[in-house]
């Protein structure tokens, strides 16, 4: 049963999230080449991620939401559990922002090129000092007020804890003396977890911790704020989160 359950979730998914790409890839990619900010194609790829919660039954929920200033730029950092915090994210901050991205999703057919129209920046995962150089001529891509949304582990937890941050986001920050928004992703293991494509319909909760300034740090106490912004994100971190 389990196996016939895994295939049936896999075909699913599979021919929602072919039919989704599909129908919205365009509309993401002409957006993307009308308009110079990215805004527009930000908000049309929201109903990508609306449709892909809505045919997996899951909900989502967010705390702490007025904390978020909107116009306020922000480097947003979050923990990284599932695929499903992405779309999660996407569809309840409210305010615009882009993903720093592993370049080799450029090489997926229409949505690659849809997050690259939407003005993300991609970088080489591989090299810390071209990633941070990345990093910095995409910000300079951005329109004004528009944040930037960054997995500080780098790749999916394995084991559902929080595991150390990357510091490529947190440089870029203290250089360009941008605040760190933490945000805490709870229960979306619990839908799909790394190395899976079977999911479980769900109730998936961001938390939204204090916004940190930066302007205190420089590049050589940037461990400082890395560890304050990973000691904000546990804080509101619940494991074993169950709706």
């Amino acid at each position: 049963m389990k196996s016939l359950y895994k295939a049936i979730c896999v075909a699913w998914l599979g021919l929602w999230t072919t039919i989704a790409t599909i129908i919205l890839g365009i509309p993401v990619m002409v957006a993307g080449l009308l308009s110079r900010t990215g805004n527009l194609a930000f908000s049309i790829s929201k109903l990508w991620a609306y449709t892909m919660l809505a045919v997996s039954f899951v909900r989502t929920e967010i705390k702490n939401k007025n904390k978020i200033l909107k116009g306020t730029p922000y480097i947003i950092i979050s923990n990284h559990q599932s695929h499903y915090d992405i779309i999660t994210l996407v569809t309840t901050l409210g305010i615009q922002f882009r993903w720093i991205i592993k370049k080799e999703i450029l090489k997926l057919p229409i949505f690659g090129y849809a997050l690259y129209a939407s003005r993300n920046i991609f970088i080489d995962r591989s090299n810390t000092a071209r990633a941070i150089e990345s990093i910095n001529k995409g910000i300079d891509r951005l329109p004004k007020g528009v944040s930037v949304m960054v997995f500080a582990e780098g790749t999916r937890s394995p084991d559902g804890q929080i595991h150390e941050f990357k510091k490529g986001g947190f440089v870029t920050a203290v250089r360009r003396k941008i605040p760190i928004l933490p945000v805490t992703v709870n229960g979306s293991r619990r839908v799909m977890r790394k190395g899976s494509f079977t999911f479980k319909p769900g109730k998936i909760q961001i938390v939204i911790g204090d916004p940190i300034n930066t302007s205190g740090y420089t590049t050589d106490t940037v461990q400082e704020l890395i560890d304050k912004t990973r000691q904000a994100i546990i804080a509101n971190f619940d494991p074993e989160y169950i709706p």
